[in-house]
């Protein structure tokens, strides 16, 4: 899995050490994802590992071995530590200081390796907005199960709405809470991974409504699910030629030999300046998604 992962098209691969290894297999699975890091092969994913909780006697192992490991190899990277059950910011703080030890003793930057913050119980979400403050994280990251476990949400099926509640988005308050502190404190939104991994489909149903929100992206447990969750958080080709439509109008409009006005017709559209700003973010996303315009640019009038 770790050899497959290296040429996967994700734009973030992380290593598991949390949920995903039994308590009797943490040590060797530390050392094997801690050599993994440190190794060759690796592509152009962000690179990344998710130590164990604080409420567990492993965390600083997992974060001393790996950090060291990738320390010690030529040309390796370690871009970012998931961090999960974040429930105070003491949390993030507390790994912030032993990362910036480890970095100062191995020479590397100090505040290079970036933290993931897992919001995944109601303490977390109530404290958000302190946690996303930490300089160092980087991104907000909704972990489903354990916050329907924490809310004793009475479903089973991570992702999908608890029977019963046909009305809404039982999530609905959790995505944007986390979503407003990410976007107060410029750091990305992610929205956690659905657990039905061979229904690509119920995925794509599911991350549409966190795209819609303005999420940055969803975790993925499968390959399978990458090419729906990069199509799903990457504009559709029209809307991303309209922002860039409204971009290079907007600019000629507010120019001198556009007149200088502030809100004017594109079509049978008013755009302004709010206009502007919303056209950049959708812009912004088909741009990083590698989207070419397709439709023609903008002719200023005769």
């Amino acid at each position: 899995m770790i050899d497959k992962a290296k040429a996967l098209p994700a734009d973030e691969v992380f290593l598991d050490l949390e949920d995903a290894v039994a308590p009797e297999a943490k040590g060797p699975a530390r050392t094997r994802v801690a050599a993994a890091l440190a190794g060759p092969g690796w592509a152009g994913q962000l690179r990344g590992v998710r130590v164990n909780g604080w409420t567990t006697p492993w965390t600083h192992a997992d974060v001393i071995e790996v950090v060291s490991a990738v320390g010690a190899a030529p040309d390796a990277t370690l871009d970012v530590v998931v961090l999960p059950k974040v429930s105070d910011v003491s949390h993030v703080t507390a790994l912030d200081l032993l990362l910036t030890q480890l970095e100062t003793i191995h020479g590397l930057p100090v505040g290079g390796i970036g933290i993931d913050a897992q919001i995944e119980d109601a303490r977390g979400l109530m404290n958000v907005d302190a946690i996303a403050a930490v300089p160092r994280v980087q991104a907000l990251v909704l972990g489903p199960a354990d916050l329907m476990a924490s809310l004793n949400m009475r479903t089973l099926v991570v992702g999908e709405q608890p029977e019963g509640y046909d009305v809404g988005d039982a999530y609905h308050h959790a995505l944007m809470t986390i979503l407003v502190a990410a976007r107060a404190h410029g750091i990305a939104a992610i929205d956690g991974p659905y657990l039905k991994v061979r229904d690509v489909e119920a995925f794509r149903r599911v991350a549409g409504r966190s795209a819609a929100l303005g999420y940055d992206g969803k975790w993925v447990l499968h390959p399978d699910q990458i090419a729906a969750g990069n199509e799903i958080f990457s504009p559709r080709q029209d809307e991303y030629d309209h922002a860039e439509l409204i971009l290079e109008a907007y600019e000629w409009h507010t120019s001198s030999a556009g007149g200088a006005r502030g809100a004017v017709m594109l079509g049978d559209e008013m755009i302004d300046e709010a206009s502007r700003k919303m056209a950049l973010v959708i812009a912004a996303k088909g741009r990083a998604a590698g989207m070419q315009r397709q439709s023609d640019p903008f002719v200023p009038p005769a």
